[in-house]
């Protein structure tokens, strides 16, 4: 049998890298799409493909010609008053977030239908969009509009592609490192969710796996809401 092929684009850091990590640990072959080739896992089932989502277009033949499941890791996490937050700030936001997982579902749509293994998409919002936080008006409203993409395209392309998102709470990467930047402020996060912890690049990707995998194929349109509970319990 074939070893399963994956795409993860932002595969180089944070929940990406530990997404690419646990594949290749279990003997899949990984592209990774990224700008940052200097973070990538050492292994010769991963290949590299340094690439600008927002900028840079795909060359024919660049991609897999079958790919298993697509995950789009690249967001944004911009915090500020709704007053300051200029429409540039939206559009950046809007961009990074939604267009970008339009052009590379786009990109992979064709390699996704050849795949004979229950293929996978997996996207990601925030807990921000279940749950009103001050401050967060711009990514909230991007990673809404993410959840309604997961929920139109899952019923689109099902039966074929299944299609899911995943929706943490304050994770420790490096795009939440302002906000973590001290075990104090470390402390601090982890005591505003229900389980007393922030999440980590693992915890997020375990999901992200079960999404992908024959253990999930029969899910498709869900928003998984790896939080610490931060979503739905109120202490």
């Amino acid at each position: 049998m074939k070893a399963k092929k994956f795409v993860v684009v932002g595969g180089s850091k944070g929940i990406g890298h530990a997404i690419v990590t646990k594949l290749i640990s279990q003997g899949y072959e990984v592209c990774v799409i990224s700008r940052f080739p200097d973070q990538m896992v050492a292994s010769d089932l991963l290949t590299y493909i340094r690439k600008d989502i927002l900028t840079d277009t795909f060359l024919e033949g660049e991609l897999p010609d079958t790919c298993d499941g697509l995950v789009y890791c690249p967001g944004s996490i911009t915090l500020k008053p709704f007053k300051s937050i200029s429409e540039q700030q939206f559009l950046d936001d809007f961009s990074i977030n939604v267009l970008g997982a339009v052009k590379t579902i786009k990109a992979n749509l064709s390699a996704l239908k050849k795949s004979e293994a229950h293929p996978s998409i997996v996207l990601f919002s925030t807990v921000a969009v279940a749950q009103g936080m001050p401050f967060h008006a711009s990514v909230a409203a991007s990673k809404g509009a993410i959840e309604g993409l997961i929920r139109s395209l899952s019923a689109e392309l099902s039966p074929t592609i299944r299609v899911n998102g995943i929706a943490p709470s304050l994770t420790n990467t490096e795009l939440s490192a302002k906000l973590i930047s001290s075990p104090e402020k470390i402390q601090a996060a982890g005591q505003r969710h229900p389980l007393k912890a922030i999440g980590t690049p693992e915890d997020i990707a375990e999901a992200a796996l079960y999404l992908m995998s024959e253990n999930a194929k029969w899910v498709t349109g869900q928003i998984l809401h790896i939080d610490g509970g931060m979503s739905s319990i109120k202490l």
